[in-house]
């Protein structure tokens, strides 16, 4: 079938719908379980879409992952009424080279599956999510093909992927062994300089690149191709106001978060120069109203809300969470302990206590509007800035239950590892996180970070003679009798080791749970570093002196260490 023969001012639109914490730049920044935790936005970034087409009469391909169909229908219902086409984008973000043919074909029908039963028209095209197809993934076509796809647009011939395939840059039709059609290949249009060819026409490059060249390049695109420019963007591209995740490389946020002012105002010069159509209306293929979808078992559940029930035996637990000048962080905080309440619901009646060390953001007056009308929430505040382990004494002291537990605002430690170790302090006085047990580890934290920590616990547990093997975690589950009436003298990061080798010399129980700790997403960190590292090397300083000089009997809670 060939294409309708179209004007040089006729052009193709894509978009492809995932919301900013999807975005491939972050794979190895966090895991698709923090996702949840995220403030969602892709629903104003939809309606900021839909909206910006609407006011340009242009009309689009959405590419759409099948698990935001199976979360958020009422967008894929909004771009079908808006007179939009919806196309695949495979079930999760999975990259290409993860799939195995068969489990590739599985997320195509699941992803099938919730589009349609969302209110899509019928699924006919496909753009594989996170990266674009190499010729090695080609085999991905067949499968397409094979399972009724007309056509596919995940191909960037950027810089010299395709150089032997003179073809591959335009809209063509891709030829089975046979030589007969197989399936239409789209791909996002680009120009040769030399034997490199760059990308003119959407996502990071019209961010990146000057516009000036951009559009003399799609000028020569109009004069001399017959081809239709292909477009694309992101919806997140045009959120100014997302979340800045701070744990990425530099080059990563870049990436994603430079000039994202920029996009709006370049879509507008294109949306009011040239005309945009979806890709199922160029190729003229039928795309209208799907036959009737048979939900698996697996969509099905996905709409049901789940049920907890509540023991009425459930034990009391209080956690307590500091917080100085957190306020990029609060809506992942309070996501992440909506998700732990219904996690431990069944066994722990949680108080979540917030103590706001004097912030001096707007960290106050937002814990309020967003913790402030639950009853399992209880906001305290310093009115000036005393440290974070002054703060943990706060909460502890001011905790209803005699189980407590202190964790980041960061959630740098994974809450919901608090299901295994609550049950310990049943043989222990303080249970705490050990990334530098041999069996925890890290994540994406700094190397300095992470010399540093590691290099500060293996001193303390060689001076004062302990096999622990982390002192500086946050992550605790304490017996508040044990540790209430502890005195520390440095209120601040240097507290939270000061207060466990206290309770170790006053002949608390301790027990260590390997855990992992990752680097914070958001947000940055409070530390004064070299201030801290000097206050450590002084504690430790002191340490030794005793141990050498002092008497043989162990410190006790009152015995000032500094």
């Amino acid at each position: 079938m060939e294409p309708p023969s179209l004007s040089k001012t006729r052009h193709i639109l894509t978009v492809s719908v995932e919301d900013y914490f999807h975005a491939g730049v972050f794979d190895k920044s966090f895991e698709e379980r923090h996702w949840s935790r995220f403030q969602p936005r892709l629903e104003r970034n939809i309606r900021s879409t839909l909206e910006l087409l609407s006011d340009h009469g242009a009309k689009a391909t959405f590419f759409v992952l099948g698990c935001i169909a199976d979360e958020q229908p009422q967008l894929i219902r909004w771009i079908v009424e808006e007179g939009h086409e919806v196309a695949s984008s495979g079930y999760l973000p999975s990259r290409l080279d993860s799939l195995s043919p068969k489990s590739f074909e599985e997320q195509l029908e699941r992803a099938k599956v919730a589009l349609e039963s969302a209110g899509a028209n019928r699924i006919v095209g496909f753009r594989a999510p996170r990266n674009w197809i190499k010729p090695k993934n080609f085999w991905a076509l067949e499968v397409l093909a094979a399972n009724g796809y007309a056509y596919d647009s995940s191909v960037n011939p950027a810089v010299s992927t395709f150089r032997k395939s003179p073809q591959e840059p335009y809209t063509h039709q891709v030829l089975d062994d046979g030589g007969k059609p197989l399936i239409w290949e789209v791909p996002i249009s680009t120009v040769g300089i030399g034997n490199l060819r760059i990308a003119i026409s959407g996502g990071n490059y019209i961010r990146q690149l000057p516009h000036g060249m951009l559009r003399m390049a799609t000028g020569w695109w109009r004069k001399h191709r017959q081809d239709p420019l292909v477009f694309y963007f992101m919806p997140w591209e045009l959120d100014t106001r997302q979340p800045r995740f701070t744990s990425v490389s530099r080059l990563s946020y870049l990436r994603h978060y430079r000039n994202l002012g920029k996009t709006r105002w370049v879509l507008e010069h294109y949306l009011d120069n040239l005309k945009f159509y979806g890709v199922a209306d160029h190729l003229g293929i039928d795309h209208g109203v799907a036959e009737e979808v048979i939900q698996s078992p697996e969509t099905a559940a996905a709409r049901v809300p789940a049920i907890r029930s509540e023991s009425p035996d459930r034990i009391g637990v209080s956690i307590v969470i500091p917080l100085y000048n957190e306020e990029a962080n609060l809506q992942y905080l309070r996501r992440t302990l909506e998700q732990l309440r219904e996690f431990l619901a069944d066994t722990y009646d949680l108080e979540i206590l917030l103590v706001d060390d004097g912030s001096r953001d707007r960290t106050w007056s937002e814990s309020k509007r967003l913790f402030g009308q639950s009853d399992c929430f209880r906001l305290i505040r310093h009115e000036s800035n005393r440290g974070v382990a002054a703060a943990i004494q706060t909460g502890i002291r001011s905790a209803k239950n005699t189980i407590v537990c202190s964790m980041d605002c960061d959630c740098s430690y994974d809450p919901f590892e608090l299901k295994k170790m609550i049950p310990m302090v049943d043989e222990a006085d303080i249970v705490t996180a050990s990334p530098y047990h041999p069996g925890g580890g890290t994540m994406h934290v700094p190397a300095w970070r992470l010399g540093l920590s590691k290099t500060l616990s293996r001193l303390y547990s060689l001076v004062i003679g302990s096999r622990l093997h982390t002192f500086t975690s946050c992550f605790r589950v304490y017996q508040k009798a044990s540790i209430a009436d502890l005195e520390i003298k440095n209120p601040g990061f240097l507290g939270v080791a000061e207060l466990l080798i206290l309770a170790q010399f006053s002949g608390a129980r301790i027990l260590e749970y390997p855990t992992t700790l990752e680097s914070r997403l958001l947000g940055f960190s409070k530390m004064k570093t070299f201030r801290t590292i000097r206050g450590h090397l002084r504690l430790l300083a002191h340490l030794t002196f005793q141990r050498l000089f002092g008497s043989s009997r162990r410190l006790a809670p009152k015995d000032q260490l500094l």
